[in-house]
């Protein structure tokens, strides 16, 4: 490693001199007009097929939700997905809600905004030109929050986000739910309708995997209320005499009132009449099951809004080009007629050009499984056996024995500055971890770490750099590096908008031109960059930095945390490296991750030391798996140990960022 002790190049500001101001060689701006800046602004993507311009499901989806909700936030922008700048005539101009403010020309990608540039569509930017936002469920849960900041009235809009309004708020990679609803049906549903006659008559694995879901049981929050009306009806009507099974469509009405009651501006709690005496004494365990209405079980949600435009096309193409598909989903057919009961939505369908209808099946027929019933789920299985004729042994010892008789031992590299601290007492107080909500203590440990993080990226850095902070949470990260590289340009990319609004206010305290804010999740963000940065990604997030890093031939500093939520993901195993896969079973490496967490203070000195073991060969098989693609990595451990219990440093270069780096800041 090359010396972190000796002085920075001019080009690279020293932080000892405190009358020193952050200037950004290329501040992220707006690139359409002052006026435009002012309102927030949406991007979403059209594309052409056979020359004819056509709306993707994900726009598609992003414009049906803006009316629904009738929200005038935003000045929408349509980009053309390819960088043909040939207008569209004006006869084949989409239909496009009224109420939207829409701009007449067509962007290229190349006349985006530059954080916008890096992001898949749909992204949201807002009024300062530095917060985006992208990715379907992103964009459009914030423009719930949009509409109902400004309109509080709007009841049916709020009840969209669901329990604990966290409906699609988990990443799609982590969420086989998110994944399914986010990626996995529009992308199947394109998919379709681009070849809608060549395998009309098989059911894609996504659409298999809905049609399963809305069979499953119904679970609501505090539903003893619903179930118990359900029960009284169900006697009520057995008391009158009506035959066996015939009241059903009475009773499926019960449980679509109740739905329809949460949107309703003045809505009563659904069964508010009082249950006799002998209903409220039956078991809880005995009361019937609630049946699924909508997409999430009971209530009108997102999941709901995201599905519509996809499985309408669906729908419709397949009752024009193999009708007797539609036997083999007769929940998705169900769902589809009690979504168009929903208010609002045949008008604001009608207002995108989606043209709801009952459809029709043609010939009475039972309703057979499809012939993909017995197909596994899209997502693989968690705990998968990567090497399942391996012998298991179980415990933290055994396994490490185990490594240790097959030459696989953790072996940390001497950290190359650990006297290395920022000045913290001559920085601007926005940038002092002591300015937020922590304690004292962990205040310093907070500064602790962010000296390690920062004695790393200002080796590697050189000016003109782009630097990510992943996972960024309020940015104690970010902001320092912005502040001490101003010649680098730094993103801060998080999904928790809470987290990213906050640092964003204390980046504009600091008056930082080189920053940038990303609400997204990790997979959207698709722009270049040449050092990437992680304080205690937890679980898996630290391998999709790792992944995130090497597909972009970027250097990584990245502390790991919570080792104990590793687990197998869409787009890797564990172990991840050739040997620890040809030494330890799937099994095996979960359990040294379980006991990789055993570090915290409070427990006894022998157990933390066997936690820190297992750490080190957790993070072990990580470098290794990226020391394939060419990098040279070290795992070492922070300065002063104590700043954290979770002190492991994974610090990576790849081959071609081998030259002399901008230098270190001096000590």
């Amino acid at each position: 490693m090359l010396a972190l002790c000796r002085r920075r190049r001019s080009s690279v500001v020293n932080v000892k001199d405190p009358c020193v101001t952050s200037v950004s060689l290329t501040p992220f701006k707006m690139k359409h007009s002052e006026a435009e800046q002012l309102h927030p602004c949406l991007y979403l993507e059209v594309c052409s097929h056979n020359e004819e311009p056509r709306l993707p499901l994900h726009t598609s989806i992003v414009l049906f939700l803006l009316s629904y909700c009738e929200s005038k936030s935003f000045k929408v922008f349509l980009v053309r997905r390819d960088s043909n700048n040939k207008r569209f005539p004006e006869s084949q101009r989409f239909h496009l809600p009224e109420s939207l403010s829409v701009c007449d020309d067509f962007l290229s990608p190349e006349g985006l905004p530059r954080l916008v540039k890096g992001c898949r569509l749909p992204a949201a930017v807002d009024e300062s030109g530095r917060l985006c936002r992208a990715g379907l469920a992103v964009v459009l849960r914030h423009i719930i929050i949009r509409t109902i900041e400004a309109d509080p009235s709007r009841k049916d809009v709020q009840e969209l986000l669901g329990f604990k309004k966290t409906c699609l708020k988990a990443c799609a990679e982590v969420s086989k739910w998110t994944r399914l609803c986010e990626l996995g049906i529009p992308s199947a549903v394109e998919e379709h309708l681009q070849k809608p006659t060549g395998q009309a008559q098989l059911l894609p694995p996504a659409i298999v995997t809905l049609e399963r879901r809305l069979a499953e049981p119904v679970k609501v929050h505090n539903d003893d209320k619903i179930r118990r009306q359900k029960l009284q009806e169900q006697r009520q009507r057995q008391k009158n005499g009506a035959p066996e099974g015939e009241g059903k469509p009475e009773l499926e009405g019960l449980e679509l009132r109740a739905a329809l009651a949460k949107l309703a501006v003045d809505s009563v709690p659904a069964g508010t009449t009082r249950e006799n005496s002998e209903i409220r004494k039956v078991k809880t365990t005995d009361l019937p099951e609630l049946e699924h209405v909508f997409a999430e079980g009971l209530y009108f949600t997102l999941t709901d809004v995201v599905l519509l435009p996809c499985i309408h096309h669906y729908l419709c193409s397949l009752q024009a080009h193999a009708p007797s598909t539609l036997h083999h989903l007769p929940r998705l057919l169900r769902w589809y007629g009690r979504v168009q009961e929903v208010p609002g939505v045949l008008r604001a369908a009608e207002d995108c050009g989606l043209v709801l209808s009952e459809v029709q099946v043609p010939t009475p027929s039972l309703f057979g499984p499809p012939q993909q019933e017995n197909r596994d789920d899209l997502l693989p299985t968690e705990g998968q056996e990567v090497t399942p004729n391996l012998h298991f042994v179980g415990g933290p010892r055994p396994t490490m024995t185990k490594l240790k008789e097959n030459g696989i031992e953790a072996v940390f590299s001497p950290h190359p500055c650990p006297g290395w601290t920022l000045p913290w007492d001559r920085l601007p107080a926005a940038i002092n971890p002591t300015e937020g909500k922590m304690s004292d203590i962990r205040a310093v440990r907070k500064m602790q770490q962010l000296n390690n993080l920062a004695a790393m990226v200002t080796e590697l850095a050189r000016p003109g750099d782009t630097i990510v902070d992943f996972c960024s949470g309020t940015g104690h990260v970010g902001i320092v590096l912005a502040h001490t590289l101003p010649d680098c340009q730094i993103i801060l990319i998080e999904n928790k908008e809470e987290s990213l609004v906050r640092a964003q206010r204390r980046s504009t305290e600091l008056g930082l031109k080189n920053i940038g804010f990303l609400q997204a999740n990790l997979d959207y963000f698709t722009g270049p960059f040449q050092i990437g940065v992680a304080l205690h990604a937890c679980g898996i997030a630290t391998d999709m930095v790792l992944e995130h890093c090497i597909q972009a031939g970027a250097s990584f500093i990245i502390s790991p945390c919570c080792y104990g939520f590793i687990q197998n993901a869409v787009k890797f195993t564990f172990p991840k490296s050739k040997m620890f896969q040809e030494t330890l079973t799937s099994k095996e490496h979960m359990i040294l991750c379980r006991f990789a967490d055993q570090t915290a203070v409070q427990l006894p000195p022998e157990r933390r030391l066997i936690g820190k073991h297992c750490m080190g060969l957790v993070d072990l098989d990580r470098a290794w798996a990226a020391e394939t693609h060419g990098y040279s990595v070290q795992v070492m451990t922070m300065e002063p140990e104590s700043c954290s219990p979770k002190n492991n440093m994974l610090m990576g270069r790849p081959p071609q960022r081998t030259a002399e780096p901008a230098g270190h800041v001096d000590a």
